[in-house]
């Protein structure tokens, strides 16, 4: 285990009004995405989960993270993003805003014969393309799903599970994603990717939006907490519309005292390390071979970009046994903690802040990070054990070199 987790310190040049990137992340347009959310009689608020026992061993006032494995009954966060961004455009498309199309009313006779048939076309590892899928099925629309080389055979099935029209390609991410936006184009579809490009905009924006109902929702759960506000965030990324929609969310929330955030990602897929180490937004290539395939994805989210350029601490790249780590941690809690399942991308912020709290060769990455005992870490499980198979060999079978690499080639 000779490969360690590497820091960089945010030194990117910030924005002369850095609150200019973060904006369309404010409470007001995050509580209109919840209330679309509400309107599924299949919402419910997830769990923070308070993980005192570990908090209190690892010298930190306290540990909350958000268990996502509850979602919408999909085993993962991603959904949040993709319903709120088909609800906005199907109202955009009816000439309405999406305050006034809740689910009952967006699925009426009136507004289908308004809207017409869609098809839905996304690029994905699993979880994003199910919760597209899924939300297609409920809207009673169409959807198209590309999955890149070495995506899970059980991920593939849940998402034609729901009816979509979905295969395994043999691209990586970025790769799919153009071939995603090809069809869509030569079919008269619609492509829902949290990424953007020119010209490709008003998508991506509302699943930010989206994706910060959890945000919004931990907020009102650490209050109740008795926390006024987080004083560390581990977030991970992939192409960093989750860390961009958390960060922009917590920005504006506490403007004059913003949590120190620390963007988490795979080494084989940290293309905001490496945008950081170039000091300019960078993409990384190739297969990005890594058990955390959630975050295999080489090229920025422009939108996430801006806001983690001007409001994260540092960067995080982490080789795969930190998120076996996390998924061992979570699973076996300490004391009377809850336990929480959580897959290979959603524990790999607790697998980081767990080594970096025990092992002293990063003890000047807590000095850096201003972690000490009056710290409250606010953490987020995007997903529990999406492919259980391959949740129980990690966990089970331990963080050796040679599991891991066998897993990442699968």
């Amino acid at each position: 285990m000779s490969e360690k987790i590497k820091l960089l310190l945010n030194t990117f040049t910030k924005d002369e009004d850095r609150t200019v990137s973060a904006r369309f992340m404010a409470s007001d347009e995050v509580k209109k995405a919840r209330s679309f959310h509400e309107s599924f009689k299949e919402y419910e608020v997830t769990p923070l989960v308070a993980l005192d026992s570990l908090a209190e061993r690892l010298n930190l006032k306290g540990i909350y993270v958000k268990d996502e494995s509850y979602r919408f009954g999909l085993n993962a966060f991603k959904v949040l993003g993709g319903s709120y961004a088909m609800g906005s455009y199907l109202a955009q498309k009816v000439g309405k805003d999406i305050s006034e199309l809740p689910y009952d009313k967006m699925v009426s006779e009136e507004v289908r014969k308004a809207a017409g048939d869609v098809t839905f076309v996304t690029a994905t590892d699993g979880n994003h393309g199910r919760g597209v899928a899924w939300t297609a099925n409920r809207l009673k629309q169409k959807s198209v799903v590309y999955m890149p080389k070495g995506s899970s055979e059980i991920r593939l099935k849940n998402i034609q599970a729901e009816g979509a029209d979905a295969s395994i390609t043999d691209m990586n991410y970025d790769d799919a994603v153009r071939l995603a936006a090809k069809y869509a184009d030569e079919h008269n579809g619609l492509v829902v990717q949290d990424t953007a490009w020119e010209g490709y905009t008003d998508i991506p924006t509302w699943i930010m939006q989206g994706y910060a109902t959890m945000a919004l929702e931990a907020k009102e759960q650490l209050k109740s907490l008795g926390v006024e506000r987080p004083t560390h965030i581990f977030i991970q990324a992939g192409v960093g519309s989750l860390a961009g929609a958390v960060q922009g969310f917590f920005a504006m929330e506490y403007p004059d005292d913003v949590p120190v955030t620390t963007v988490v990602e795979p080494d084989e897929a940290a293309c905001y390390y490496l945008s950081a180490k170039e000091g300019k937004m960078s993409s990384v290539g190739g297969d990005m071979q890594t058990i955390m395939a959630g975050l295999a994805c080489g090229e920025p989210n422009r939108l996430g970009f801006d806001i983690i350029k001007n409001y994260s601490t540092a960067f995080l790249s982490c080789p795969d046994y930190v998120a076996a780590d996390g998924m061992r941690v979570l699973g076996n809690p300490v004391g009377t903690d809850t336990r929480v399942i959580s897959g290979e991308s959603g524990a790999v912020t607790l697998g980081a802040l767990y080594r970096i709290m025990t092992d002293e060769s990063y003890a000047e990455y807590r000095k850096n990070l201003k972690l000490d005992e009056n710290s409250r870490v606010l953490l987020f499980s995007t997903e529990g054990d999406t492919d259980p198979k391959k949740y129980r060999e990690i966990v089970w079978l331990g963080h050796d070199s040679e599991l891991l690499q066998e897993l990442k080639e699968r």
